[in-house]
């Protein structure tokens, strides 16, 4: 942590190097600033292929794969050793030519199906021997050995979806990286769990944009803030299909279910549960042959809790003895010993820091190895390993920096891939035990300390009430003056636990030509932002807005009084949530936020999703007042600035009614503005208007915060 006192030394020396020894530094030029060119000044790193055993890996450098000795670090030229194709078990490759699925196959490639529909989300069983996916809304699955085709469920429909996930549940439950699927082989191949959604309650948003003669109109079934959500239910079936056992839960209750977890023998589908309020979530354990359900786990908080939808809530052990279970509930994210019949046996970790992800367990030796945001420095990821009992927790990376882990498949070496903002990617070969083996590389290149780059560094800025330290990375000015103004370019997201400031290394054209250009960049997070852990996240509950706001404006006017940043010129720009952040700093922060630049905003909580916002939100019937506080139009009359608003125009996650109720309110205060939509956009956009988009941005930032014309070279 940068305290006030050091901060300001280092400030000095940032703001005031002599001439003399600036003179001596070579400026970047056009190779570096327009194609990223940085050879010379940085190299890239070495990449570990893979692991072969507990203490050889694969490392490729310059274009060439050497085995790594881990015991000494001994290198040799790797060659691939021949194997006996015949005796290694192979996942089936499952192809798809137009609409069909193929089996592929070393002479041939086997057709599996010849319809006019298209398949969806094909899935081999773990055994190889099936292939499901869903059809037209139905499930399907295929016999790899007989080819036979087996229609799992018979009712699909537009409004009735089995094996393919609703749209809420695909963007809020079950994760974009799914792709819809909603299905999940049991491990031993003998059953497959699935939803089934009925969509029939749903609302009906209508989307349209420009194109062809007519335009182009969709629909979706959209939830909005209190509208009816999909009417689940967990289905269990065979690979070739027949009776189907059904949960018994009872679909008409309002309700969630996140991804279920199949026992490790496949014995029991283990099914999460939480209430609409999102404040209770239990996991029952659910009997294959009867549907009967029994509470396997349950948990409460005052705030809201995460579903979990990547399967690392639950981790069981291959001994059969009992799981780890990770959970926020005490205000920071920990792990948790379980045994098979759910009961709590001990904490593994405790204390104000947060685990972010189980990287390996030693059964045999009770230990085991996760990564973590650094006790010591929130904005750092360390490497930890404890006894599973919760004893003799040691931190494995050394140094104070940011790390990232590849662990030795047995747990007793990993590589660390490690910087900070002031050091450039390097990489050393570790043991478990401590032991540094050997240095891989570094990104530091031969010319490096030649250059005359901007200096990025984290500042920590206390919170107006004293609780937090809240973090912030700048990017200064090359050769700052000390006794000059400069503007300021915040980029921020800044939704609930999802900070953007860590304390890595980074290198790009556009950054430093930037900052030759005298702009102060900055990258800032809030108290909920995941620093504080669930704690502080919890103080957006019911509050979305204000206190994000309130701290990032603690750090703006640090930066005013402490960085010489220009009151007249504070431009904070973002997409998504980030917009939302810009469009309210616009208006609700107006006396600190001079300009902005907003993307595919929310402007009304209650015109996004159902299951997003009321986790943090609740209703408007339970909070009217929150919803009206979070609500930019609320404060559209403080808006004495000037703001780009842009937006897809079939953006099918943030509609674009977000934006257009935006400015029809400023235009009803005759505000000035500017807006752009993109036909063809949705949550995001490429190609010609992608570029489009950054050029608007860049033109934004020479007129307004440069105040000068933009050089014809950085258009695009």
């Amino acid at each position: 942590m940068i305290t006030f006192v050091k901060y300001f030394a280092v400030l000095a020396v940032a703001c005031g190097f002599s001439l003399s020894s600036q003179a001596q530094k070579k400026e970047l030029g056009d190779d570096q600033y327009f194609k990223n060119n940085f050879k010379g000044i940085t190299n890239s790193l070495p990449r570990v292929v893979k692991w072969i055993d507990d203490s050889h890996f694969i490392l490729n450098k310059d274009g060439k794969n050497y085995e790594v000795d881990c015991k000494n670090g001994a290198e040799k030229e790797y060659v691939e050793p021949n194997v006996n194709k015949g005796s290694v078990a192979v996942t089936p490759n499952i192809i798809t030519k137009g609409n069909d699925l193929f089996l592929s196959k070393n002479t041939e490639d086997v057709r599996l199906t010849n319809d006019d529909d298209k398949e969806i989300n094909p899935t081999v069983s773990p055994d190889g021997n099936y292939v499901a996916y869903t059809k037209n809304n139905d499930l399907y699955t295929v016999n790899l050995t007989t080819l036979k085709e087996n229609r799992i469920t018979k009712d699909g429909s537009e409004t009735i979806l089995n094996g393919y996930a609703s749209w809420v549940y695909m963007e809020e439950i079950l994760g974009r990286r799914g792709r819809y699927r909603a299905f999940w082989w049991s491990p031993d191949s003998k059953h497959i769990a699935f939803f089934r959604s009925d969509d029939s309650k749903i609302p009906v948003f209508t989307i349209t944009d420009a194109a062809g003669l007519h335009g182009v109109v969709e629909t979706q079934r959209y939830p909005k803030v209190g509208d009816p959500n999909p009417e689940v239910k967990v289905g269990v079936v065979g690979p070739d299909g027949g009776n189907i056992i059904w949960a018994a839960f009872n679909e008409k209750d309002d309700q969630y279910f996140g991804q279920p977890y199949w026992k490790p023998n496949g014995s029991t589908l283990l099914v999460q549960w939480m209430n609409r309020l999102q404040d209770n979530l239990i996991i029952y354990e659910v009997n294959l042959f009867t549907g009967a359900k029994a509470e396997f786990y349950n948990e409460k908080q005052k705030s809201w809790i995460d579903l979990d939808d990547q399967g690392g809530r639950i981790q069981f052990m291959n001994d059969g003895t009992g799981f780890i279970l990770q959970s926020d509930a005490s205000g920071w994210n920990h792990l948790y010993f379980h045994d098979m019949k759910g009961k709590l046996v001990n904490a593994i970790t405790s204390g104000k820091f947060t685990v972010t992800n189980i990287e390996y367990v030693d059964e045999k030796k009770g230990i085991v190895y996760f990564t973590a945001r650094s006790r010591e420095n929130t904005a750092r990821t360390d490497f930890y390993r404890v006894n599973i009992n919760g004893k003799n927790m040691e931190r494995l990376t050394l140094g104070e920096n940011n790390n990232s882990i590849n662990l030795s498949p047995g747990g007793s070496y990993f590589v660390a891939t490690y910087s900070n903002t002031s050091i450039p990617n390097g990489m050393t070969l570790m043991s478990t035990k401590r032991n540094i083996i050997k240095e891989l590389g570094s990104s530091k290149g031969e010319e490096f300390d030649n250059y005359n780059l901007a200096k990025t560094e984290i500042i920590r800025v206390k919170s107006d009430d004293g609780l937090y330290d809240l973090p912030m990375k700048v990017t200064w000015p090359i050769n700052m003056d000390k006794s000059k103004k400069y503007p300021v370019l915040i980029s921020i997201y800044g939704g609930p636990n999802a900070g953007t400031v860590m304390d890595t290394w980074g290198l790009s054209g556009n950054q430093q030509w930037y900052a030759k250009e005298g702009l102060i960049q900055v990258s800032m997070d809030h108290r909920a932002s995941g620093h504080f852990g669930k704690e502080g996240v919890s103080n957006m509950y019911h509050n979305l807005g204000y206190w994000e706001m309130k701290d990032y404006s603690t750090m703006v006017k640090w930066l005013i009084e402490n960085g010489s940043a220009d009151a007249s010129k504070i431009c904070i720009t973002g997409f998504s949530y980030g917009g939302y952040m810009t469009c309210y700093a616009l208006t609700y922060a107006s006396d600190v936020f001079t300009h902005g630049m907003a993307g595919g905003s929310v402007t009304d909580w209650t015109l996004y999703d159902s299951h997003y916002t009321e986790r943090f939100m609740g209703t408007p019937a339970n909070n009217p007042d929150g919803y009206k506080s979070s609500n930019v139009m609320t404060h559209a009359s403080k808006y004495k600035g000037m703001i780009q608003i842009v937006h897809g125009m079939i953006d099918d996650n943030v509609h674009m009614q977000n934006s257009i109720q935006f400015i029809s309110k400023l235009q009803d205060l005759k505000k000035d503005f500017d807006f752009m939509p993109y036909s063809g956009g949705r949550h995001g956009w490429g190609g010609n208007k992608g570029i489009h988009f950054q050029n608007s941005k860049t033109k934004f930032i020479y007129k307004y915060l440069l105040e000068k014309e933009v050089p014809k070279s950085l258009l695009k």
